[in-house]
């Protein structure tokens, strides 16, 4: 069997009840292409006013429409500055219902470019001609008030650096712990006060808020992953407000950071070896025997390059935190599969730019050296604020000895997590509570049985814990499922949106 080998472009290639809607006139139009938004007019305390007034100025942008919008910098008191929240839409095509807004995940990501670059992938045809789509980036996040911490340098440093020492040592924690807090402070001194006010509470104030200047009385809202988090949370704080929610690869709000990093490694690694599996099923992959040995040596490889890292063309080294990242980006779907076998016989031949490629592509690292976005910074802010951390030495250890113990290839690379956000300069207010949302319309929960990153057991969670939650399941592999499963999904998905229906039961798709 001949080695195959593609250019490290290949690595691109992964990267790609009836409810009645009020309040949703035709917005007015100004001179120049430009509209002004309606919003419901409701009543709200005094100094919410201003901002539950105000009016949009949408602009065109290439073929969508952009606008900004502004939001209390703390909702717990609003009278203390403001932040900017950037927003983009496409009009409906056909019968107006209503704006649907959407986010992606991450936390961090931005629902700006998802909309504005690939619509068609985030949402479907009669949705698009329904509803008037809107991607939003979160506080903190992208062209919204954003979180903002060091250089394209510093970043390489803080994502790709190897610490000499033993991992889990006392030597090795004292280097992390010293390069997290100077990350964390960094974030402190170029962000300043909205550092401490980007916890998903505060994002799901800004749903409600986007709901109201859009001139919509109930929210329409399509989450993907973290997204699920963000929506469910704002049932939470106003069930009334709820119009028809899709929570599509759920978060159960009820995990602790253990709990995510446990079901996380063990998704991944579940993740892994299906594509194992499936790889030794093929006459090129880099892999022989059975799951299991083929497993073993992927062991053996992050070990290997734990030890002795393997340097790139551009002179940054590949070590095993890197590598793991690279492993899991491509786990994200099943049809990057191809692309990890490239990925894991170029590192077995001693080479690293392969790997390197994909972990860039995971952290929002461009070619030249740049970072196309804050992905990784609003990504850290938001989880130090929305969990709580122990970076005691002795309860670090144990956690990473149950992590190892719950997936042998993953898990071991997934410990010493809390030291990140322990050193974080703002105190953690997170607390992990069931959301009930009791007086909430319909909402759907999508979970697909083979997601490595939101395990299925926690939509099964999510839509146990909502009042009004109902389950859809996917049969499947990968993250998320509406878009990228089949028809069975994307169309229960859709006949909610625009019709209200809810299966009698999981249509199991």
């Amino acid at each position: 069997m001949s080695p195959r080998r593609r250019p490290i472009a290949a690595a691109a290639a992964v990267a790609a009840s009836v409810l009645l809607f009020t309040g949703c006139s035709v917005p007015s139009f100004l001179g120049g292409g430009t509209e002004l938004s309606e919003p419901t007019g409701e009543s709200v305390a005094a100094e919410l006013e201003p901002y539950y007034s105000q009016v949009l100025e949408w602009e065109r942008c290439d073929d969508l429409m952009c606008a900004t919008a502004t939001a209390p910098l703390d909702w717990s008191d609003p009278g203390e500055g403001e932040i900017e929240l950037a927003l983009v839409r496409k009009p409906a095509s056909g019968q107006k219902i209503g704006s649907l807004l959407v986010n992606p995940g991450g936390p961090g990501g931005s629902g700006f470019d998802f909309i504005a670059e690939s619509i068609d992938y985030a949402v479907g045809a009669p949705l698009q001609e329904r509803f008037d789509v809107v991607g939003f980036d979160p506080r903190g996040v992208g062209r919204s008030s954003p979180v903002t911490c060091v250089d394209a340098a510093r970043m390489d440093e803080f994502l790709y650096g190897i610490v000499p020492a033993e991992r889990g040592s006392d030597e090795w924690i004292a280097e992390v712990t010293e390069a997290n807090r100077q990350f964390g402070q960094a974030c402190a001194d170029e962000t300043g006060e909205l550092l401490g006010n980007v916890d998903t509470v505060s994002a799901a104030h800004d749903l409600d808020l986007l709901r109201a200047i859009l001139g919509d009385d109930r929210l329409n809202y399509l989450g993907y992953s973290y997204g699920s988090f963000l929506g469910a949370t704002y049932a939470g704080l106003y069930p009334e407000k709820t119009g028809r929610l899709v929570l599509d690869g759920a978060i159960d709000p009820t995990t602790s950071n253990q709990e995510v990093n446990i079901a996380q490694s063990v998704g991944f690694e579940d993740a892994l070896k299906a594509y194992l599996a499936d790889c030794l099923t093929g006459e090129e992959c880099p892999f022989s025997g059975s799951v299991d040995d083929a497993a073993d040596e992927v062991s053996r490889l992050l070990a290997s390059v734990s030890e002795s890292p393997l340097r790139g063309s551009d002179g940054r080294m590949l070590g095993a935190d890197a590598l793991v990242t690279a492993i899991i980006y491509p786990l994200y779907s099943a049809e990057s599969w191809p692309y990890l076998s490239d990925m894991f016989e170029s590192v077995m031949f001693g080479e690293a730019d392969t790997a390197l490629a994909f972990a860039d592509l995971y952290n929002g690292r461009e070619p030249d050296g740049t970072y196309r976005d804050n992905s990784t910074e609003a990504f850290r802010a938001v989880n130090c604020l929305d969990y709580t951390y122990d970076d005691d030495p002795a309860k670090m250890r144990a956690d990473a000895e149950e992590l190892a113990q719950a997936a042998p290839i993953i898990g071991p690379y997934f410990g010493y997590g809390d030291i990140g956000c322990a050193q974080w300069p703002v105190t953690s207010e997170g607390d992990r509570e069931a959301i009930a949302a009791e007086g909430a319309a319909p909402i759907m929960v999508i979970g697909t049985t083979g997601d490595p990153a939101t395990p299925y057991q926690w939509a099964v969670a999510l839509a146990e814990q909502l009042d009004s939650g109902f389950l859809v399941s996917y049969d499947g592999e990968g993250h998320t499922a509406y878009r990228k499963s089949n028809a069975c999904v994307d169309d229960t998905v859709e006949s909610f949106f625009i019709d209200g229906t809810v299966p009698a039961s999981d249509p199991e798709c």
